[in-house]
């Protein structure tokens, strides 16, 4: 399989009126054609900006990388023939039907008025938008226009799609279609590299995972290998956290053979300590036992495989789902 994404170094800064900001800060990449590649992290992980520069919409401060056999910073007009890239606001006319949508994205990458009426219909059939195609697009609700930018996306069959935030703000309904389609995509040899911070949408969809945070990447591979890093179970215990009990409760557990690794999450009254553990069936008992002993109420507690949101947890310190929100 050759890579259709390689990046060495790639970096970007912001400048404020009072200091610098690094938004991407080194990245070493490498995207294989056919596959989902997801990148993952929160909201402010740089993953919007780091996407932005493969498409060739920002200029990188720093590095190198080739996007669909071209170099990004000597050859973006060759990289724009051969990528397609959906935002998260998406850029369709909202006067304009998907139909002429269509038709004018396909005449802006050259092709004359039959091929790109050609090539629309066979989108509007492909991605199942025949009941809406000739309504002005700004009557659609969220799920159908997601799809029309899909389409408009697609419409010159690039060799890469880029979709950024693809499902932000959809139903499930419209959120599990749109994944329908990004399969098919993949099925029809379209490389898809989708930003993302729903941890379901890249446990689901990707073949591979990058890892954000900070503007850095701090984890890489399947989803599948990513969780095997975290070996075991996770044990969620809830407390009660009045009068020191969180630190005499991360004291004591921390002190046990048995805990591989320990994190407090949440905030105030809402604080939870996530244990990971072998064997969480036969751990979780006694677990009970040493924090009745010591008197520390428990409110709420858990067991559960290891998800990606422990996977960004034991990377980073800090769960995902809180970051995101």
């Amino acid at each position: 399989m050759s890579s259709i994404i390689e990046t060495q170094g790639l970096s970007k800064q912001f400048k404020s009126r009072k200091s610098i900001v690094d938004a991407v800060r080194g990245i070493d990449m490498t995207v294989e054609a056919g596959e989902i590649f997801g990148f993952l992290g929160p909201n402010g992980a740089g993953k919007t900006t780091t996407l932005r520069m493969l498409a060739t919409l920002l200029e990188p401060d720093g590095g190198t990388a080739k996007v669909a056999g071209f170099d990004l910073r000597r050859e973006p007009a060759r990289v724009r023939e051969r990528i397609g890239y959906v935002s998260q606001t998406g850029g369709a006319d909202a006067s304009s039907t998907a139909r002429e949508n269509l038709v004018l994205q396909g005449r802006l990458y050259g092709m004359n008025k039959a091929d790109a009426q050609r090539r629309a219909a066979e989108l509007i059939a492909a991605l199942e938008m025949d009941s809406f195609a000739d309504r002005l697009s700004k009557t659609y609700s969220g799920g159908q226009r997601r799809r029309l930018d899909l389409g408009t996306g697609m419409i010159h069959k690039p060799s890469l799609l880029f979709l950024d935030e693809p499902t932000t703000g959809l139903d499930p309904q419209s959120r599990a279609r749109l994944w329908d389609e990004v399969r098919r995509l993949r099925e029809s040899g379209t490389t898809i590299f989708i930003t993302t911070h729903y941890l379901e949408e890249a446990d689901a969809l990707c073949d591979r995972l990058a890892i954000m945070d900070d503007g850095r990447l701090v984890g890489e591979g399947t989803p599948d290998a990513l969780k095997r890093q975290i070996a075991g179970d996770v044990l969620t215990v809830g407390l009660d956290v009045r009068n020191g009990s969180l630190k005499k409760a991360e004291d004591l557990l921390r002190a046990q053979s048995f805990v591989r690794e320990l994190h407090s999450i949440g905030e105030n009254g809402d604080s939870k300590l996530q244990l990971y553990v072998e064997g969480g069936e036969e751990t979780l008992p006694v677990v009970l036992r040493l924090m009745d002993g010591a008197s520390l109420p428990i409110r709420t507690v858990s067991m559960a495989r290891p998800t990606l949101d422990d996977v960004f947890l034991r990377l980073t310190g800090r769960s995902l789902r809180e970051s995101s929100n």
